[in-house]
């Protein structure tokens, strides 16, 4: 009853405020751009330091790489075709001509060059520690390059997804953050606020404003009232629900794969006890959750891969079993008298500070408190990087290698060298990730990293949540756009408007 009135409270408002301001007729931008609505600005426009989803997407469309993924996540060529010419040594040759939006070639020597200044210590790349394996990378002509390495690496070209930048500009040390240079579909047009970004699109020189609108209601407004064209996620699901009933909107829902899940410290004396956080994972009702909260627009996860990924397994789901939760708390030493007492980080987004408050409610009905404290998202990643916290919520976006197991949960990731932010540290999980990298073929390495997933979810240093879909919202004259498993924006190289 508390969910439906909280429910019914945000529907009101979006009824009275689509009443108070009126909906007009959409009006085209002055300079014809198609507008698309973002919860949050990009932070930048150098792969080498993009970390957050936003950023990740919006270079995909700027930039380059040589590799690409399929529909089971999957390598496969974009820019290059590859082959394994030793176990240490793979050689990458590029598959047509390609060119940077300045008009110059794109060749090998851009490839290594961008390779090389992640990997340069001055330059100090977050993504550095993910290429440590290569020893060396040499040009053997404008259009082959190797790669030779430290050691075998099977998921190697798995990796090679930085976008390519131009050798010249990268020794000329362009500010690339807020003048980038691909040679993807969209060139760079402009950034003339902070909420404000222009691409324009090759093909066709169609014009597109990127524009940062961090609340929800206020960013389905502008959808209504034709301020923004179209807009991708980060709608509580009751504006989904009335979006889908406007005549002049159309909502457009995809199966994703970004996963949300619950972290913690482990070095804390609570949130360190296994039983806890057992207790934790069985006091969660999902179902209920992604039914009434999310619209149904999620589904229950048991580990950080889907099922359908190469490397995926189908693992049981801890179930919803409040008495088996408070059982477990009472194995853990937690009495009535004794409650643990969490604190519960999360960003200040307002459908996020909505689920937490629901996880709260859930985890205080079996006997533990929870103290709730939200962050601008600068502030609440930062204390996550760093490892201030208890206990918190987050996703992993655009997952598509399982070198993601090394980088979150082997004892040696912990920052900075890698995210194992709540310091998890087993010996058996080493083992079976380092197994796994030793693995002869992918087809032993998907059965050694299933055995990983298994494990984490007996020790539980994440208690999985769900995989949540992507929803996408625009006006109807808005055509050709399609949903991406990750969430990307490929979808705009074919969005028109008519």
């Amino acid at each position: 009853m508390e969910g439906f009135a909280l429910k019914l409270s945000r529907f009101t408002i979006l009824a009275l405020l689509l009443a108070v301001f009126g909906i007009t007729a959409c009006s085209k931008a002055p300079d014809g751009a198609l507008r698309f609505g973002l919860a949050k600005a990009p932070i930048t426009l150098d792969p080498r330091f993009a970390t957050d989803a936003v950023s990740a997407r919006i270079n995909r469309l700027i930039y380059q790489s040589l590799i690409d993924f399929d529909e089971s996540y999957r390598v496969i060529p974009a820019l290059a075709q590859w082959q394994q010419v030793s176990p240490r040594h793979y050689r990458f040759k590029l598959r047509d001509s390609a060119t940077f939006h300045d008009g110059s070639p794109l060749t090998a020597a851009d490839i290594k060059a961008t390779y090389d200044s992640i990997l340069d210590p001055a330059i100090n790349s977050p993504h550095r520690a993910g290429f440590d394996m290569i020893e060396t990378i040499q040009v053997v002509d404008n259009n082959t390059v190797d790669f030779m390495l430290t050691k075998p690496d099977l998921l190697f070209p798995g990796r090679l997804v930085m976008g390519i930048m131009p050798a010249a500009a990268l020794k000329a040390k362009q500010l690339f953050n807020r003048q980038p240079l691909g040679s993807g579909p969209f060139a760079f047009d402009g950034w003339p606020e902070e909420g404000t970004l222009h691409l324009k699109r090759l093909v066709d020189r169609q014009r597109f404003s990127f524009i940062a609108v961090e609340n929800p209601t206020v960013r389905v407004l502008k959808l209504m009232r034709g301020e923004i064209d179209m807009l991708q996620n980060d709608i509580p699901s009751e504006m989904v629900t009335y979006l889908e009933k406007q005549e002049a909107i159309q909502v457009i829902k995809g199966r994703g794969s970004n996963f949300t899940y619950l972290g913690f410290n482990l070095e804390d004396a609570e949130t360190g006890n296994l039983k806890l956080r057992q207790a934790i994972a069985y006091a969660l009702d999902r179902d209920t959750i992604i039914r009434y909260v999310m619209g149904g627009a999620a589904t229950p996860a048991s580990a950080l891969l889907p099922p359908d990924h190469w490397a995926g397994t189908d693992l049981p789901l801890y179930g919803y079993d409040p008495a088996r939760a408070r059982l477990l708390l009472k194995e853990a030493g937690f009495t009535q008298a004794k409650r643990p007492h969490l604190v519960y980080k999360t960003s200040s987004d307002p459908f996020r500070i909505r689920l937490a408050t629901i996880i709260q409610q859930q985890l205080t009905d079996i006997g533990i408190d929870v103290e709730m404290r939200s962050y601008d998202w600068g502030t609440f990643y930062g204390d996550i990087k760093a490892g201030r916290f208890q206990m918190f919520s987050l996703s992993w976006v655009g997952i598509k290698t399982p070198d993601i197991f090394r980088y979150a949960f082997h004892s040696s990731a912990v920052p900075p060298e890698g995210s194992n932010r709540g310091r998890y540290s087993d010996s058996i999980t080493d083992a079976l990730i380092e197994a796994a990298e030793a693995a002869p073929t992918l087809e032993q390495q998907a059965e050694e990293y299933k055995k990983v997933q298994a494990r984490l979810l007996e020790q539980l240093p994440y208690v999985p949540l769900w995989y949540e879909d992507h929803i996408f919202a625009a006006r109807k004259n808005i055509s050709g756009y399609t949903v991406a498993r990750d969430g990307n924006y490929d979808g705009l190289t074919h969005v028109t408007r008519h």
